[in-house]
């Protein structure tokens, strides 16, 4: 499994250093992410970007994203859609000037994020106009650039859990994109946060990835998607804060990534990646903050160790059965 991360929370690292609070400091980060890679192993390095209309992407993190593409390091880039108009043939447009302008830095392009998730506060694009087919369109436009210019890029999208047996999401998708949409998918990505926006009701976090991933893949079965289709764990993550104390934060990291390892197979989950590698630099309401491997200011928390370890021993299990 190939192991990665975020770099932090959007919309918080855009100002340069100053007023006594470090925002964003490109050598702490590369310095940060070179300690993964002692191995010289594949690791992902996710960045965002915002299209919000008229051409127009922002919110773009991290904000040197192709400084960091180096070491064995590959990018994934995703495209979160929060049009306010739902001008389609625009966000179509976008997504094939990304692929002209970096798609020889590009590892994989996620077209649009949580698009089944209506709140944009918690990262979601599902109230974005049109959605669906920006997706759909968006998806398949991704394909056709890719191989006009002979890339070897991955083309997916994401979402969350869902268990609700009424949910229209991933019918609906599938039946305004067809075979078409599906033959230009590479994976499809997922979101979840197991004891975070939702207390677990036992601390057992292999029965609860277990029920997450696997009703996700019987989600994606049920409407003709092969389970010959990798899952990317897009995001996951536990934040520090009040009554999460940090030493807890490596426990669940640990236990959560040995867990999705442990059912790589059974559920064909082919990557992980952290949310996130720092915390942000100033508190925000509606939400934690205090996501990162990494402080603030930049010093680690004991689960930025525990990570190490485990995309070395990663990296020592791809070396052991090649």
């Amino acid at each position: 499994m190939i192991l990665g991360i975020f770099l932090g929370i959007s919309g918080a690292e855009f100002s340069p250093l100053g007023g006594g609070r470090v925002l964003y400091d490109p050598a702490r980060t590369r310095a940060a992410l070179d300690g993964f890679q002692s191995a010289r192993a594949p690791f992902v390095v996710r960045a965002y970007a915002v299209y919000h209309g008229d051409g127009r992407l922002g919110n773009v993190t991290p904000p040197d994203y192709l400084n960091l593409i180096e070491g064995g390091r590959l990018l994934e880039y995703v495209l979160a859609d929060r049009s306010p108009d739902g001008d389609v043939a625009d966000w179509v447009r976008v997504v094939r000037r990304t692929i002209q302008e970096i798609g020889p830095k590009l590892s994989a392009i996620q077209v649009a994020e949580e698009p089944n998730n209506p709140d944009p506060a918690t990262g979601g694009d599902g109230s974005s106009p049109n959605v669906m087919e920006a997706v759909v369109e968006g998806v398949l436009a991704a394909r056709e650039e890719i191989e006009a210019r002979e890339l070897d890029i991955a083309v997916g999208t994401n979402a969350t859990p869902s268990f609700n047996p009424a949910d229209r999401y991933w019918p609906a998708l599938m039946n305004r994109g067809g075979s078409a949409f599906l033959s230009a998918l590479d994976y499809v990505g997922l979101d979840f946060f197991p004891d975070v926006f939702r207390s677990l009701p036992t601390p057992d976090f292999r029965t609860a990835v277990e029920a997450v991933v696997g009703s996700f893949r019987g989600n994606l079965s049920a409407v003709g998607i092969p389970a010959t289709l990798p899952i990317r764990i897009s995001e996951n993550g536990w934040p520090t804060g009040p009554g999460r104390p940090p030493a807890r934060q490596a426990e669940v990291l640990e236990a959560i990534v040995r867990a999705i390892c442990d059912l790589r197979s059974r559920f064909n989950v082919t990557h992980y990646e952290f949310f996130a590698l720092r915390d942000a630099p100033t508190r925000r309401s509606g939400g934690p903050t205090e996501w990162g491997l990494l402080r603030a200011d930049y010093s680690p928390k004991p689960a930025f160790e525990t990570y190490r370890r485990l995309v070395a021993v990663g990296a020592e299990g791809r070396a052991a059965s090649q």
